[in-house]
């Protein structure tokens, strides 16, 4: 079974980004970058797939500028077989990369597209979605645990009241959160294994897809701080507060 795997350059979760002077986005001159940590968990469960023996390649697709590389090579790393990475260079929105990864699945056939639920750059949450209305396959969403048996896959997925399971049929995708796994540390020899892998470059030109984005950021800014918070002696003074001072009683 074929595994195709995307992910994600963002900024280190470690990370305080802070917005440019200007308010056309976010500052990242300088700033370490890492693999979306869903995606992390997208890499991980496909490689945990391949070492049972159900999965029997695995393929890290990334979508950018050439930096992206760096995390294909870090999925190498971690166990992906090949890297495809489909350079564009500016503003790629969530429907241009659902677009463009609908191409590269239309080029692979995979039989299961695993992929974190959101991007922590973003929080967009859309591109599973859309490249599964656009590729036409099943998805399941906010994956916690993932079976796979006779060419369906069984998705576990947290809802409001509580746990659902459902089934697909294969090929399908599958998007992850956090509680499915926890991802592995590359080891060194993994490392330099993963220079010699096999890395594909694609351009939106290649693949026909337009890439044009549709949405304008009109301004970036940061949140508002909050007031530092007070201490009160009782129950009466809180109450009084929180009716006279904050007016929420």
């Amino acid at each position: 079974m074929k595994v195709l795997v995307a992910v994600k350059r963002v900024a280190d979760y470690n990370v305080k980004v802070r917005p440019k002077a200007d308010g056309t986005g976010a500052d990242l001159n300088n700033v370490k970058m890492a693999i979306n940590p869903f995606c992390e968990i997208a890499v991980e469960e496909a490689v945990r797939l391949k070492e049972k023996g159900i999965a029997s390649e695995v393929i890290a697709v990334s979508v950018g500028d050439k930096a992206c590389q760096e995390q294909i090579r870090t999925a190498l790393a971690l166990g992906a077989d090949r890297g495809i990475h489909v350079e564009s260079v500016g503003n790629l929105q969530p429907l241009a990369i659902a677009k463009l990864l609908k191409a590269v699945v239309d080029k692979e056939q995979p039989d299961l597209v695993l992929m974190g639920k959101q991007a922590i750059d973003g929080d967009n949450n859309q591109t599973g979605q859309m490249l599964g209305a656009l590729a036409n396959m099943p998805q399941g969403t906010f994956a916690s645990e993932v079976i796979i048996a006779d060419g369906k896959v069984a998705v576990t997925r947290e809802v409001d009241g509580g746990l659902q399971t459902i089934s697909l049929t294969l090929p399908a995708i599958v998007t992850t959160d956090l509680r499915l796994n926890e991802p592995r540390y590359a080891k060194l020899p993994n490392i330099m294994k993963a220079k010699k892998k096999p890395l594909d470059v694609l351009t939106p030109e290649e693949l026909a897809v337009d890439v044009a984005p549709r949405l304008t950021t009109v301004k970036v800014e940061p949140p508002a701080e909050r007031a530092a918070g007070i201490k009160v002696a009782s129950v009466a003074e809180l109450v009084d507060k929180l009716r006279n001072e904050a007016k929420v009683i």
